[in-house]
């Protein structure tokens, strides 16, 4: 296939998914078409990032569209998620496809808003305009805006408008950075360029330092807000309580990536037109450890399975921000944290839904018995929380001490300080919540529930993932890591 055949397919295929499922009448057909259109942009997208890895950047003609190892990454990490997420809605919603309650017109709004979902983060990955890229990050808020109250409920429409109210002003903070960015070039460029990403990471040493710093404060701001680092994440905890679990996966694991991996563009115009002087790693470093302390503030105190993997989010995108914030060694840690924490969060709200149906509630004191009364999720919620707090060998330990190990080798000892503390914060609140869920006499009325295969295979294939990847790095994802972090650092 040509670049631009790619990329249009892999922006049309979405649309296409979305447009099809208004025509369609049956649930149970609408969700076998959410999986095979997102199957069929899996294949395009790790086909394609597979080839960029290997043979380089692939652009465009007129290089409004691009992929790099940096974007290819997130895009393989997204599809991943997306995929798991929407096998997950056949099991999801067939209590209430059985029930009646999710009828062919809330069907049809999810299928549309779920491919709508997609094709919006796809074009924030592979936009080579940076208008564009925020064109995309607004659009994937006034999507899934409306598949958080899918279910319809004053709590679930009052997270919904937070979100909007709250993620769109600080979208507009993005948008007056991306202004400032594109006034950064002080004419250098023509007026065409001066928000190709490529066009500015080239001529980056004829940017206006000042400009480009005002503005890096303004988009770390603005997308920050989305991407849920304190102190902007309060929308996050009542939009992951309110939604569906497979949406709630799907904020978690990728949604907030897509806003942080936004940030990462412009971190290596910014070190480059200053001479490497790591003025916006340093910001990294603070936002990244403030979420980290944040979330140990608050997870101790969570009675809401669902919000306490919220605030388990605050932390681990803060760990990916302050890893980015070190630098080196620090970079190669966050990107591969990025990928552990999408598969231990998406298993965490894989479980935390079906546990939620089971029990008739997300109440964490009124979930107790867990292990016994569905074994399967059961395991799956204990698993994936001893994983999301760092417990070895599961592989999010290991790209946590590789953090570590990058601050001391830096010398940066407050900044390891604070991020021990934090995370040692957050092991004790959410082992506590974890014993307390997965043992114990069940409630009365609650019987013990049974898994098909598929369920099955969703719950211990993540689970899979994570314990071998703690055991050993393939090489061919050790590879991008190395090439993802090295644009980053502006390396490359």
């Amino acid at each position: 296939m040509t670049s631009s055949a790619i990329f249009w397919a892999l922006l049309l295929i979405p649309a296409a998914g979305s447009g099809l499922c208004l025509l369609l009448r049956a649930p149970r057909a609408i969700l076998t078409l959410v999986c095979a259109g997102v199957f069929c942009s899996a294949a395009v997208a790790f086909g394609t990032a597979a080839r960029v890895l290997a043979n380089g950047v692939l652009t465009s003609p007129g290089e409004w569209f691009f992929l790099d190892a940096l974007s290819a990454y997130h895009l393989a990490i997204m599809m991943t998620v997306f995929s798991l997420s929407s096998l997950y809605t056949l099991s999801y919603f067939r209590r209430e496809m059985q029930s009646g309650a999710f009828t062919p017109r809330l069907a049809r709004r999810f299928g549309a808003l779920w491919f709508g979902a997609l094709g919006a983060m796809t074009l924030v990955l592979i936009s080579n305009n940076l208008g564009i890229m925020w064109v995309g990050i607004e659009a994937t808020t006034l999507i899934t805006a409306f598949l958080i109250c899918l279910h319809r409920s004053p709590a679930s429409l009052e997270a919904m408008w937070k979100y909007i109210i709250i993620c769109s002003v600080g979208v507009a903070f993005a948008f007056m950075g991306t202004l400032l960015v594109g006034a950064s070039t002080a004419r250098q460029l023509p007026a065409s360029d001066a928000l190709l990403w490529t066009k500015l990471y080239a001529a980056s040493g004829l940017l206006n330092p000042v400009l480009l710093k005002a503005g890096f404060l303004f988009l770390l701001v603005g997308y920050g807000t989305k991407a849920g680092l304190a102190p902007m994440h309060s929308w996050l905890p009542d939009a992951h309580s309110q939604a569906p679990a497979p949406v709630s996966a799907l904020f978690s694991g990728f949604l907030l990536n897509s806003a942080l991996y936004c940030i990462l563009r412009y971190v290596p115009l910014v070190e480059r037109a200053t001479g490497y002087s790591g003025w916006s790693l340093r910001l990294l470093a603070i936002f990244g450890a403030l979420s980290i302390l944040t979330a140990a503030a608050f997870i101790y105190f969570q009675r809401d399975v669902k919000r306490l993997l919220a605030y388990s989010s605050v932390e681990h995108i803060g760990i990916i921000t302050l890893g980015m914030g070190l630098g080196g060694a620090g970079a190669l840690g966050a990107l591969f944290h990025m990928l552990n924490h999408s598969l231990g969060k998406t298993l965490a709200f894989f479980s935390a839904g079906r546990l939620g149906q089971v029990y008739g509630t997300h109440d964490i004191g009124r979930m107790s018995g867990a292990l016994k009364v569905a074994p399967v999720w059961g395991k799956g919620l204990l698993v994936s929380l001893l994983c999301l707090i760092g417990v070895a060998p599961f592989a999010i330990f290991m790209s946590e001490l590789q953090v570590v190990s990058a601050a001391a080798s830096a010398g940066a000892w407050w900044t390891m300080g604070i991020f021990l503390a934090g995370v040692g914060g957050v092991f004790l609140g959410a082992l506590r919540h974890a014993i307390s869920i997965a043992w114990g006499a069940p409630p009365e009325g609650v019987r013990e529930e049974r898994v098909d295969a598929l369920e099955a295979a969703l719950a211990f294939a993540p689970m899979a993932a994570l314990l071998g990847l703690g055991l050993w790095m393939p090489a061919f994802l050790r590879n991008a890591i190395v090439q993802a972090a090295a644009i980053v650092g502006g390396r490359s």
